[in-house]
């Protein structure tokens, strides 16, 4: 167990490499036109100073190197950098709805509709594709686990979060590799979105299918946006002060929501975990809720406890751009030391299959955004299929990049539905229920009949937003 001075140093270091991220990227203009995010930029940083890039370079000195032989960093600080994905992840899920008035079903289903039934078939389908190319070609040539078919929806649809907070399923199913592969597949995604969306926004503008967006020349943000420094004179507020400081820290105040809403989430696990005991687990054999990570019900978690708020909090203690500070320190605290610690060799060993996940994921969410996007959209189909896609390719805040690119006046109902839609499809998918159960499922019942499930979902998905919304 890492000592104390030991855990300290290592968040002391993670937060030198994060800054040291955010200059490169600052005295960086290519990495400013991808709007790479700085905790990659420091991920990838740490990752060459680590064992996987040095301490590899170094071994090729000789006795010269041996000082450099596990890089620049001692093991004991990697072991804490290892335990902060899973712990983070938690932090990041139950503040997605922290802060955010629950709308009534209705209202979700009216102003987002066509984006939720676009955004779970391209989640379904990532299932549908990874599962096939599995049970198809990984397996039977590459001898590849059966449950990497839930890899792309992990990856791309799910991110660095949802990667590596997956990472315990994967061990206790013995396929560890998995968790390095996410990890990776998920930087290919965020990679990969940002280039192929800046792609699609010109080809959408010299074809005439964006409807706000004119001509290329439109195609910008201001060169504050693309450094991320904010000009002094337009900066605001990071959230307000609920509560006086002499009372209770604001902060504290709303660190302490998370941990309810974790706390929530956690009693909710242990009560499946329990039926499941002396139900089906004890007559079957199989126990699927035991392998589920707590991130997905700590969501559920905040959901519940800000139904409560809103029904019984009349001082409106909890303001969401506080929570919203709290999730994206998470955020870079995960990506950063999930990047560092990523095992290069697991990849190298399987690299073959690790592109042709890649490639079939990437191809599956262009030919849904430009197939798809148009039948199922009555309206404005190119700036809110922009934004399905941007998410489905890895991180949420890339598909609010590219509808921010696509639609700067914001003139399409695109953000707002995009905003309503997580509310019907995060509890789900891209880090839901489904996508924590999609190891088990596929491990103890086999690939084909997940296969038929996924499949049929997303022809209900397709054909809801195809004959329903896309008649509108």
């Amino acid at each position: 167990m890492a000592s104390a001075s030991m855990i300290g140093m290592s968040f002391l270091l993670l937060g030198i490499i994060l800054l040291i991220g955010k200059w490169i990227r600052v005295v960086s203009p290519p990495l400013q036109k991808l709007f790479i995010p700085s905790s990659l930029i420091g991920g990838f940083l740490a990752l060459f100073l680590g064992p996987d890039v040095m301490g590899y370079l170094a071994s090729f000195a000789g006795d010269y190197g041996s000082f450099f032989a596990d890089g620049l960093f001692p093991q004991a600080i990697f072991d804490v950098w290892l335990t902060l994905p899973g712990i983070f992840i938690n932090i990041i899920f139950a503040t997605l709805f922290l802060g955010k008035k629950i709308p009534a079903i209705r209202e979700i289903w009216f102003l987002a509709g066509p984006q939720i039934a676009h955004g779970q078939t391209i989640a379904w389908g990532q299932y549908v594709f990874g599962i096939l190319v599995t049970i198809l070609v990984l397996s039977p040539f590459f001898g590849i686990d059966p449950t990497a078919g839930a890899l792309i929806e992990i990856s791309f649809e799910g991110g660095h979060g949802t990667a590596a907070g997956m990472a315990a399923t994967f061990e206790e199913f013995g396929f560890s590799e998995a968790s390095d592969l996410a990890l990776g597949l998920a930087t290919i995604g965020i990679l990969f979105g940002v280039i192929l969306g800046i792609i699609l926004l010109n080809y959408g503008i010299r074809t005439d299918k964006t409807e706000v967006l004119e001509q290329a020349s439109q195609i910008s943000l201001d060169e504050n946006y693309q450094t991320g420094i904010i000009d002094f004179d337009s900066r605001e507020s990071a959230g307000k002060i609920t509560t006086r400081p002499e009372s209770i820290e604001p902060l504290s105040l709303h660190f302490a929501y998370v941990g309810v809403a974790i706390g929530i989430g956690y009693m909710i696990l242990q009560g499946l975990i329990w039926v499941e005991e002396i139900t089906w687990g004890q007559t079957t054999g199989i126990y699927l809720l035991s392998h589920i990570p707590l991130f997905p019900l700590a969501m559920i978690g905040g959901i519940i406890l800000q139904l409560f708020l809103d029904r019984f909090d009349r001082y409106h203690t909890l303001d969401r751009d506080i929570m919203m500070r709290i999730q994206g320190l998470a955020l870079d605290i995960l990506i950063t030391s999930a990047i560092a610690t990523l095992s290069l060799k697991v990849i190298g060993d399987n690299f073959l299959p690790f592109v042709i996940l890649a490639v079939v994921g990437i191809v599956w969410n262009l030919v849904a955004f430009l197939l798809l996007g148009p039948k199922m959209m009555p309206s404005y189909w190119f700036e809110r299929s922009i934004g399905n896609f941007g998410q489905s390719m890895g991180m949420t805040a890339s598909g609010l990049l590219l509808m921010r690119i696509a639609d700067p006046p914001n003139r399409s109902p695109a953000l707002e539905g995009f905003g309503y839609k997580q509310l019907l499809f995060e509890p789900v998918v891209g880090g839901g229920i489904f996508t924590a159960a999609s190891v088990p499922l596929i491990f103890y019942f086999g690939p084909v009949p997940i296969l038929i499930l996924a499949t049929v979902l997303m022809l209900f998905w397709s054909g809801l937003g195809i004959f329903y919304f896309g008649k509108k």
